[in-house]
């Protein structure tokens, strides 16, 4: 017995209304397992250009803190050093004469008490 909306139909019309929509079942099936192919190519693209930026940026450290060490200890570093000092640089005693006052030059019109007779006799004399 056939429903009262199918009474009209004959058995080729149900047939063919049945093999439509199981055609636009399977259509929706064959999309969706299409979309869900797609959707796991771009999860993997995006995985493996995580894990390419990740090992980039490992080995852009990694040389980073070789330069590091290798400029940071001359003798690894072979050629000419970077770093340059002064021959006086560890002198206990450096930069003693800064703190001094300087003397103040008088003018004096006598030759024997002058600053420069005074300096030339400390300096020779004594």
């Amino acid at each position: 017995q056939l429903g009262s909306g199918e009474a009209g139909k004959d058995a080729d019309d149900i047939d063919a209304a049945n093999v439509a929509s199981d055609d636009d079942s399977s259509d929706d099936e064959d999309e969706t397992a299409e979309l869900m192919r797609e959707l796991e190519r771009i999860k993997k693209e995006r995985e493996d250009d995580a894990a390419r930026k990740a090992n980039e940026d490992k080995a852009r450290n990694e040389a980073e803190k070789k330069d590091a060490m290798l400029r940071g200890n001359p003798l690894l570093g072979g050629g000419a050093f970077g770093v340059k000092r002064r021959w006086d640089d560890d002198v206990v005693f450096r930069n003693q004469a800064r703190t001094e006052p300087a003397s103040k030059k008088t003018f004096i019109n006598d030759t024997i008490r002058n600053d420069f007779h005074k300096k030339f006799i400390s300096k020779y004399v004594k």
